[in-house]
């Protein structure tokens, strides 16, 4: 039965003046905080000596254990002076001095853009991709998913890793947003710095913006996974609680050189590459997600990869989250009365992650593996494809996974 269009109208019409009502502007700053803790694991390398400098190198600041991170952006729309300034004063046990400078990045002069390549140009890029999901000793019914781009259109082969994401809110990133770090001061956070207490950001072209944070926006604590087991074997992820958070999520990538495949995993009970779930996420959205079976709940604490996944790769690069609180704060406060008309003076959104990468497959058995495999290869062996003596790879697994994942953003254009 179609709908009467006279009544459609007149339900609008009817609903017209509400929405007028409810009608805010802008406010006349508005202010993000983005809180990470991160951290590494790679089997045998600890965060100090050697490991740590191997460590450091592969991941800049990643030398000496976790990492605490914070960026600040602020925006704006009060006319700015000739010298624009604004600070963020910050608590004594950020242990970070009295106050932050957020400063606006230099406007440059535009060069000529590059000449880009046409339709004509590009090659239609050669990938094959198995995606499973789930956690569990067993494959389960129905796995993997396979994208190949030999026998799918682009838009098939994306259909393949679609997933849940988060609404979009607008992004903190912009021209015109004063930042911390930058150029000025580019410190790293102090191992045990804290955000708890009272903040303060000001400016000669900004209101005040004055807010409290509490332990539940303070920096988590690392995500540290263990991984026991062979690649082909079920591999056991474990970690510990992680204080706070509303959730956690797990995603695996190996490259497989022998057939060139890249192989996904991730800790979904439905199929979903998570692709939209490994940053900031709104706290109800994480919830939905843990209802929908996407997301762990905070109570989890273990997880198993599926026997055989990554079986054959020369190592597979985990990356889990742990989601925080996210804090959203206005002045003055919305109004209880949705038509209650809202100026809000300035906004301020604070939000919370814990971060960790875990190499699986390069435990103390699987390195012995590899190195009589490389023994075995005799001097007079001749190369195998890529350069490298049959026995051996050309890549490390570390640089053999970021070649990977290089491929799958060139794929979809990150």
């Amino acid at each position: 039965m179609q709908p009467n269009p006279r009544l459609v109208a007149l339900a609008v019409l009817a609903v017209l003046p509400a929405l007028a009502a409810a009608q805010s502007k802008p406010p006349v700053a508005q202010y993000w905080m983005d809180v990470g803790t991160n951290s590494m694991n790679i089997p045998g390398m600890g965060g100090g000596g050697l490991g740590g400098a191997i460590l450091g190198a592969m991941v800049p600041g990643m030398g000496g254990g976790p990492q605490k991170s914070l960026n600040l952006y602020l925006h704006s729309r009060q006319p700015k002076p000739a010298s624009p300034e604004a600070t963020h004063d910050i608590p004594a046990g950020l242990d970070m001095g009295p106050t932050l400078p957020l400063v606006l990045p230099r406007v440059e002069r535009a060069s000529r853009p590059e000449e880009r390549d046409t339709p004509e140009k590009l090659e239609k890029p050669r990938a094959r991709i198995l995606f499973y999901w789930g956690c569990g000793e067993a494959v389960r019914p129905g796995q993997p998913r396979v994208a190949d781009t030999e026998k799918m259109s682009m838009v098939e082969f994306a259909k393949v890793f679609a997933g849940r994401t988060p609404p979009d809110r607008g992004s903190p990133w912009g021209p015109d947003r004063a930042v911390w770090p930058n150029e000025k001061d580019s410190r790293a956070v102090p191992e045990r710095g804290s955000l708890l207490g009272d903040h303060l950001v000001k400016g000669n072209y900004t209101p005040d913006i004055r807010f409290r944070i509490g332990e539940r926006q303070d920096f988590l604590a690392p995500m540290a996974v263990s991984a026991a087991g062979e690649l082909s074997q079920p591999v056991q992820l474990d970690w510990r609680e992680v204080p706070n958070a509303l959730g956690y999520f797990h995603f695996a990538m190996a490259n497989r050189q022998s057939t060139g495949e890249m192989i996904l995993w991730s800790s979904s009970e439905v199929p979903d590459s998570g692709f939209g779930l490994l940053g900031y996420l709104p706290n109800d959205f994480v919830r939905r997600m843990i209802q929908e079976k996407v997301v762990l709940p905070p109570t989890a604490t273990r997880c198993a990869i599926p026997k055989g996944i990554f079986e054959g790769t020369e190592g597979a690069m985990l990356q889990s989250i742990a989601y925080g609180e996210e804090l959203n704060l206005a002045h003055p406060p919305r109004p209880a009365d949705p038509k209650a008309p809202w100026e809000p003076v300035w906004f301020a959104r604070v939000r919370v992650k814990s971060t960790g990468m875990t190499m699986l497959g390069m435990g103390a058995e699987a390195s012995a593996a590899r190195g009589s495999s490389s023994r075995a290869a005799s001097p007079g062996t001749p190369p195998a494809p890529g350069g490298a003596p049959a026995g051996q790879t050309s890549d490390s697994p570390v640089d053999q996974v970021k070649d990977a994942v290089d491929k799958v953003r060139g794929l979809f254009r990150w």
